[in-house]
Parts: C-alpha cells; sequence; structure tokens
C-alpha cells in the first residue's frame, strides 16, 4: 500500500483562491504595498481556508521582518488576559501578521527575559502587559524592536502606553454600590502577590477615595487579600464570613474574583445582592452569563488589544500617520447586572 503526500500550499494556490496574483498574496502577508480592504480580506480568508504557512525565515531574508509580533500576558488562565490574547491575536490577523504568545506569570526576571531576552530578536514587535517591572527597568523599554506597553499606571519611558486608570476603576465600582445604598463594603484585590499588587493597589485607593466622600471608614477588616482567580475570590469570601464583620458588599480588583466570590456567598445561604451586592472588573465573557449576571466594570479588551496592535504595526510599517510614541488613558464604564 502506497501514501501520498499533501504538497504545501503556496502563494499560487492562495492566490488562485483569491482570485488575485501570487505577487498580491505577498504584498498583503508582508505589508510591502498597500492593497483595497477587499483584497486583503480575501487574501486572508483563502489563508485561513487553505492552511497556508508562511515560510518566515525566507521572508525575513527578503524584507528584513519576521511577520512575527509577541503578545506578551501575565497568565492565560485569567480570563481577561485570555482575552487580551485572543483579540490580539485577530486584529493581527487582520493585517497579515502572525503571534507568539508568551506568559510572564508576573514575575520580574520573566517580564525582564521579554525585553531583553533572545526570543525578542524573533518577532518584529512586542504588545506587553507587565505586573513586576519597575522604574529601574524602564531602559529595557526602548530598543530597535517597537513596544505597546498595557500598563497599570504610566511608566517614565519613550514608548507607546495604553495605561488603565486603575484608581478611577476603584472609585467608579465603590460609587456604584453606595448608590445602591451599600455601606459595608468589602474589597477584595490588594494582593500579597507582588505581581498583581499595582492594580489593586490603584483600586484600593479609589475604594478607600470613594468610601471617605461618603463619610465612611475603609476599615482593613473589609480588605482580603488574594491572587485574582476564581478559587481566589471562593477562598476571600470564605475568609470575610469567618471574620466576623458585616458587610453588605464586596468590590473585586477582577471579574474572576467576583464570579468565585458570588459562588461562595451563595453557598452559604447568603442572596446576591439581597444580603450582599458584588461587583468585578474588565466585564469578561462569563460575567454576562453567570447566574446572576455579574455587575462589572467594563474595559473594552478587544479595542484595547486591536488598538495596542495597530499602534505597534504603524510604528513597524512606518505609517505616515504615527503620531509617535504617546501615553494614552484607557476608558472604562459601570454595567449593571443582577448582582447589585
Amino acid at each position: 500500500m502506497t501514501s501520498t503526500q499533501r504538497r504545501p500550499v503556496t502563494m499560487a494556490d492562495v492566490g488562485a483562491a483569491a482570485g488575485v496574483s501570487s505577487r498580491t498574496v505577498s504584498n498583503v502577508l508582508s505589508g510591502a504595498k498597500p492593497v483595497t480592504p477587499a483584497t486583503h480580506a480575501a487574501v486572508m480568508a483563502a489563508v485561513r481556508e487553505l492552511g497556508y504557512q508562511m515560510n518566515v525565515t525566507a521572508r525575513g531574508l527578503r524584507t528584513g521582518r519576521t511577520g512575527l509580533l509577541t503578545v506578551a500576558v501575565p497568565a492565560l488562565r485569567i480570563d481577561y488576559f485570555a482575552e487580551l490574547a485572543l483579540a490580539a491575536v485577530d486584529e493581527a490577523e487582520r493585517h497579515g501578521w502572525a503571534v507568539t504568545i508568551q506568559q510572564t506569570q508576573s514575575d520580574r526576571e520573566r517580564e525582564r527575559a521579554v525585553l531583553g531576552g533572545h526570543d525578542r530578536l524573533l518577532s518584529d514587535g512586542l504588545v506587553f502587559q507587565p505586573h513586576a517591572l519597575g522604574q529601574e527597568d524602564r531602559d529595557l523599554l526602548v530598543g530597535d524592536q517597537p513596544v505597546v506597553l498595557l500598563a497599570d499606571h504610566p511608566m517614565h519611558a519613550d514608548v507607546d502606553q495604553l495605561v488603565l486608570d486603575n484608581e478611577g476603576i476603584g472609585h467608579a465600582a465603590t460609587t456604584h454600590l453606595l448608590e445602591r445604598g451599600r455601606r459595608r463594603i468589602a474589597m477584595v484585590g490588594p494582593n500579597d502577590d507582588p505581581g498583581l499588587s499595582t492594580a489593586g493597589a490603584y483600586r484600593r485607593q479609589g475604594w478607600s477615595r470613594a468610601l471617605r466622600s461618603a463619610g465612611l471608614s475603609d476599615a482593613s477588616t473589609l480588605v482580603v487579600a488574594q491572587r485574582w482567580t476564581w478559587d481566589g475570590g471562593v477562598r476571600a469570601a470564605e475568609e470575610l464570613l469567618a471574620r466576623g464583620v458585616p458587610f453588605d458588599a464586596v468590590f473585586c480588583g477582577n471579574d474572576s474574583l467576583a464570579l468565585g466570590a458570588v459562588h461562595a456567598l451563595r453557598r452559604h445561604g447568603l442572596d446576591v445582592p439581597g444580603d450582599v451586592a458584588v461587583i468585578g472588573v474588565d466585564d469578561v465573557r462569563d460575567a454576562a452569563r453567570s447566574t446572576p449576571a455579574l455587575s462589572t466594570v467594563a474595559i473594552d479588551v478587544a479595542e484595547l488589544a486591536a488598538r495596542a496592535v495597530r499602534l505597534l504595526v504603524a510604528q513597524i510599517e512606518r505609517d505616515t500617520s504615527y503620531e509617535g510614541p504617546r501615553t494614552r488613558t484607557v476608558e472604562h464604564r459601570v454595567v449593571q447586572r443582577e448582582t447589585t
């Protein structure tokens, strides 16, 4: 019995399927020359349908580019970062780029390695969400490879930064709970894990400011440190209940924590939101799908990822519309659902 090997898909095959020349396919995938949106869409559809794999080494020799972008996030087990990475892959594909994803586990040495290691040479640009880097590491951000930073707070570095207003997020979430008559508002998020403490610390400041503005105390007995996962939310709610300190609302640092907290509270016979209102941050997909549906401070993750990729591609391709490195604040909004 003989077997036949399927020959590799070529640019000519992609061109034939898309109704264009192989040169046009090359222009789409390399970004060497502009094409119409319709042509770009037809070529990328053919690439996906045929399973075309670009020869990255050959492309690099011709163009000086690898055709790859790197997206580095703390951990894909956290819903927010998983959705962020997937959205970045989708946007990069629309521009004809492939993506490699790295997880840093919020470890400073891993984050430094992303910026200064050999792997950085294997892609043309980096979308990076650090958690453990400090100002002393900022020199690593500047180099030959373009970088777009997704930051919990601004860093003094000459790179594009999309920055979350974490203090404002904490204030908005807590104000939402106060407006619903809650007065004993716990917070889950300020964290003993050094890699996750920055966003939590700023969100705690917002929580504290909102309580003080309402004439209330920001009691430390209502603050619980946990990892920002569903299991962490369960443990945080258990800890709050074990302390025996009354509370009628919980502001969680992210939606994963909030979903875990809701589960634990209901398991203990508490009604959400009747006995305890709960709000998270991020508006991940499961927030709207949960029972009860989770109130949250929404960050448009898909738009954030797309914006970061567009900024990166504009730098790499030397787009004349690129304005140079800037720090931009990412918008947020409260979404009320059943848990408040």
